[in-house]
């Protein structure tokens, strides 16, 4: 099976969440959540005659949809080339955790009166990042981890924010394609998350700031160094 008919296999699978009159906005978010679950690579063609039919959605329609997503940073068209799941940069991990602290480090120190089913939620994420690594399933892992990310903004309680965070983790996601190694970047996150989760159920809202100030200090880290590896690498073999 080729890597387009993988990716056009699984947008058909989606079909059964759009209706005859699905907006463009439905179409990018279908596209955007395969990318937060790691399905769509950065670099990855996105044939516009492949996606039309996978979806069954008019060709103007998706043309739409990918108009919002370049607009998102998610995706880029390239005259004469088509349209490409966009390669985040060093600077795009950099931007995106100084907007993620602001977010998420602020919902966890706000969330004295969340709703109990959002706490529950940074709960649920957790335990499904703890059944997948059980599972040795470590893109999956990754993808619990975004759904814990997404519960920890979520406590907030705002649909705005909500919305915001979700196109911040499809360009992590993104980003996050740099380790090439999934188990030994996602597994040290695994025991994190349940130490910050239980911080918030129990109330401990500033040491759990503090835990994830730390976390995202790490991750940026890391991050940051895999994107200079390649960097350097890349540079040696167009000097070779």
């Amino acid at each position: 099976m080729t890597a387009t008919n993988q990716w056009t296999d699984l947008l058909a699978a989606d079909r059964g969440l759009l209706d005859r009159t699905s907006a463009a906005e439905q179409v990018a978010g279908v596209l955007r959540q395969r990318i937060i679950e790691g399905m769509l690579e950065p670099g990855t063609q996105l044939s516009e005659k492949g996606a039309a039919e996978a979806l069954a959605v008019s060709r103007n329609t998706l043309r739409e949809a990918f108009r919002l997503l370049v607009h998102e940073r998610l995706l880029v068209h390239e005259f004469n080339r088509g349209v490409f799941v966009r390669i985040p940069s060093v600077e795009d991990v950099e931007d995106l955790y100084r907007s993620r602290r602001i977010l998420e480090v602020g919902a966890v120190r706000r969330a004295s009166n969340a709703l109990e089913e959002l706490v529950a939620d940074i709960d649920a994420a957790v335990a499904e990042g703890e059944r997948a690594s059980r599972r040795q399933h470590w893109k999956d892992v990754g993808t619990a981890n975004m759904h814990f990310h997404r519960a920890l903004a979520a406590l907030e309680g705002s649909m705005r924010l909500n919305e915001t965070m979700d196109q911040l983790l499809a360009e992590l996601r993104l980003a996050f394609h740099i380790m090439e190694h999934p188990r030994e970047f996602y597994e040290p996150y695994l025991e994190l998350n349940r130490d910050i989760a239980d911080l918030i159920a129990d109330g401990e809202l500033e040491t759990a700031v503090a835990r994830l100030e730390d976390y995202f200090d790490k991750a940026q880290t890391q991050l940051v160094h895999a994107y200079t590896l390649k960097h350097r690498q890349r540079t040696h073999v167009a000097e070779g």
